[in-house]
């Protein structure tokens, strides 16, 4: 996923609405000058601004997780540090186990 900036989150944003400057402004109360210069890249906005300009233009301020963050490699870092006979021997241990859990019966 693209991480945009402000400035292009925004100019998007009021272009997808149809909006000048001057309309967003007059929409909201935001200088026309300010979103100028935010657009531009030349102020970044509080985060309240934003979300008040995007919701002028019907879109939305989301936070999302950084990708990979709050992933535990533990696991993955186990695995690659075997040799590849470790490897299979885990695989084949483990597929044993998938092959009885598909063949129980569902509980309830």
């Amino acid at each position: 996923m693209e991480v945009m900036s402000p400035a292009r989150q925004l100019l998007q944003a009021r272009r997808r609405a149809g909006y000048t400057q001057r309309q967003l402004a007059a929409r909201t109360g935001v200088a026309q000058p300010t979103i100028a210069r935010i657009e531009s890249g030349e102020s970044d906005p509080r985060i309240g601004t934003l979300a008040h300009l995007l919701r002028a233009c019907d879109e939305m301020l989301e936070a999302l997780p950084v990708a990979g963050s709050g992933i535990d490699r533990t696991t993955i870092r186990e695995l690659l540090a075997q040799t590849p006979a470790q490897r299979l021997s885990t695989l084949t241990a483990e597929a044993a186990t998938l092959d009885r859990l598909a063949a129980a019966r569902p509980v309830g």
